[in-house]
């Protein structure tokens, strides 16, 4: 067992502690089509409700998404993107005691995003897929979440492969890091995800799980976000009680190791399972 190091991130008005307790980041998807909650939150007042229900939940960060990330997706728009999503981030930034993320691969829907009070950038692409998402977080000094993806979300389940997952999922952070932090961003702002079902297989998946602790050596806060991804289907079953209880235990296993924030969909259920393996790795301290 790891014990994770301490970082305070400020995020707009907000002030972050990572490492005290896992924090938890709820998801909206604002979407017709994403793999598990595509259509449910579409319209802009369902979004919207779903947004305070995480915040009232318990999730430390609500992280509004307009363009699907699922396996084959194909990309839409910044206009139709920004049509998505901003109403919804202005909405809740206005009401939520908590930050607001944008989840977004393009620059443009970045800084439209922050402009209308998103504190943070959720970037799936690690700030590669649009050259000018790195000075987009430079020049506002928001945080930033890059993850690791092999390919792009059309292309990224087409035989992925590794001669060492964790090795070279661990080396492309550290390349990242470097060249934003050359860019002007600062590494104290960066939070790190492994990407987890984004260009791995199943045995990939489990094997980040599994060693998960070993991104904590490079000194930023580390993200985890298995929430009802495919490769617990294929292990449970496709149900949706399948998934959330595989879902629990990835959360489960990341805390126990250290990481400092779940990415997930049911908010309430994993609070319950952070309360006790924070309760349980605190023990005896």
């Amino acid at each position: 067992m790891n014990h994770a190091s301490i970082y305070e991130v400020q995020a707009g008005a907000f002030s972050l502690v990572f490492g005290r307790r896992t924090l938890i980041m709820g998801i909206i998807n604002v979407t017709p089509d994403s793999f598990s909650d595509g259509g449910l939150f579409f319209d802009r007042d369902k979004a919207i409700d779903h947004g305070k229900r995480l915040a009232e939940g318990g999730a430390d960060i609500v992280d509004v998404g307009g363009e699907s990330s699922r396996p084959f997706s194909e990309p839409v728009s910044a206009d139709e993107e920004s049509r998505r999503v901003l109403p919804v981030v202005e909405k809740l930034a206005g009401c939520l005691s908590v930050p607001v993320s944008i989840d977004t691969t393009k620059a443009i829907v970045a800084r439209r995003a922050i402009e209308s009070g998103a504190s943070l950038v959720n970037d799936i692409g690690a700030m590669r897929l649009d050259p000018d998402m790195v000075h987009v977080v430079a020049d506002t000094g928001v945080p930033v979440i890059i993850m690791h993806m092999k390919g792009t979300p059309k292309d990224m389940q087409i035989e992925p492969s590794y001669t060492d997952v964790v090795a070279e999922v661990k080396r492309f952070f550290q390349d990242r890091l470097e060249e934003t932090e050359r860019a002007g961003v600062d590494r104290q702002r960066v939070i790190l995800d492994p990407g987890i079902g984004f260009g791995k297989t199943v045995p990939h998946n489990l094997l980040l799980l599994k060693h998960i602790s070993t991104f904590l050596s490079l000194g930023v806060p580390v993200m985890v976000g298995p929430s009802r991804k495919s490769f617990i289907a294929k292990i449970l079953g496709s149900g949706d009680e399948q998934r959330e209880n595989g879902t629990q235990a990835a959360v489960a296993t990341a805390a126990y190791q250290g990481v400092h924030m779940v990415r997930v969909h049911d908010v309430v259920r994993a609070r319950q399972t952070l309360q006790v393996v924070d309760a349980i790795r605190s023990a005896g301290r």
